[in-house]
């Protein structure tokens, strides 16, 4: 099955690239500039929940690139999606949530498969 894991790698490195670079980093840079205004979804307050996305969209994002424990990091990044599609942006047209759906769906799948052959969890 070496296609389905060289599938499975260009999925965890596609996504998780792009999940570091487009929204990741930036909030890494936000906390590291001491900048704390941040929607507040769940009522937990600005600061955690800038402190919780920037830790899936950057930490558990690079070890899905790695496939270090997939199937654990990918979780904190599908409930982050989920958030941010069905409560952050809830009642927006399909075009404004669609970009998170699609995120969850990608890192769901990889929840459910794990990192493959390829991946620092089969090392």
């Amino acid at each position: 099955m070496k296609t389905r894991d060289l599938g499975l790698l260009f999925l965890r490195v596609g996504a998780g690239v792009s999940m570091i670079v487009g929204h990741g980093w930036g909030k890494v840079m936000r906390l590291a500039a001491g900048e704390t205004a941040f929607p507040d979804p769940l009522g937990i307050g600005p600061l955690p929940s800038l402190i919780l996305a920037a830790f899936a969209e950057s930490l558990c994002a690079l070890a899905v690139v790695a496939g270090f424990k997939t199937r654990w990091v990918a979780v904190p990044l599908v409930i982050t999606m989920l958030v941010a599609a069905l409560v952050q942006k809830a009642g927006e047209p399909f075009g404004e949530r669609e970009l998170a759906l699609l995120y969850g769906t990608v890192f769901l799948a990889l929840a459910w498969t794990g990192g493959g052959r390829y991946s620092v969890d089969r090392r």
